[in-house]
């Protein structure tokens, strides 16, 4: 059953939900107000593979606020140390909209190995998306690699994902293409798999 928490980090007013599931994989969007489709996305995948997933939202604010990912790994929220305790592994999803890469998700976060099992499920998007994991070829801030960016403070820390808008909306929808969506719940299965191969 779902579960959410009202908070504040740096005076924005933020609502998490928490969906919990079984298994050692978890979802996070932490901007699902800011990032559309990325929320939707985790919810989406999270349900179709039994998995938990974690959402911020900020349905108090007009314009939602970007607070840097590692600005909201706080003690105080209850239920991202829920999450943390579940899960081993974290797919975190955000959204870039960076016109140079307009088709292209950037896959980096702390385990390097979990990210490339991740890239080869998500090869099946294309030529239509490119899928990059050399963390050379991802800008600075988007490569998710800071000690205090959630995504790392799971047990075997985890892959940051970043959707250009084409990949987590569609049209006018924060709805992600059924693509993307078949190509992460295969992703996901394939981390599942493989995780007794990862070192902490």
């Amino acid at each position: 059953m779902s579960r959410t928490e009202r908070l504040e980090i740096e005076g924005v007013p933020l609502l998490a939900t928490l969906e919990p599931g079984r298994g050692d994989i978890g979802l996070l969007a932490l901007h699902g107000s800011g990032e559309g489709g990325t929320a939707q996305l985790a919810g989406s995948v999270a349900r179709r593979c039994g998995v938990t997933s974690l959402v911020f939202t900020q349905p108090e604010t007009a314009v939602p606020v970007h607070l840097p990912s590692p600005r909201m790994a706080v003690d105080h929220c209850a239920l991202l140390h829920e999450f943390r305790s579940r899960v081993s592994l974290t797919v975190s999803l955000h959204g870039h909209l960076r016109q140079e890469a307009w088709h292209t998700l950037f896959l980096g976060g702390a385990n390097r190995a979990a990210s490339l099992v991740l890239a080869r499920e998500l090869a099946v998007l294309e030529p239509r998306f490119r899928i990059v994991t050399d963390l050379e070829e991802i800008p600075a801030g988007l490569r998710g690699l800071h000690a205090r960016n959630p995504v790392n403070l799971t047990r075997l820390a985890g892959v940051q994902v970043e959707l250009p808008l084409p990949a987590r909306t569609t049209g006018a929808s924060d709805d992600p293409p059924q693509a993307v969506v078949d190509a992460f719940v295969a992703g996901v299965g394939r981390l599942a798999q493989a995780l007794p191969t990862f070192i902490a």
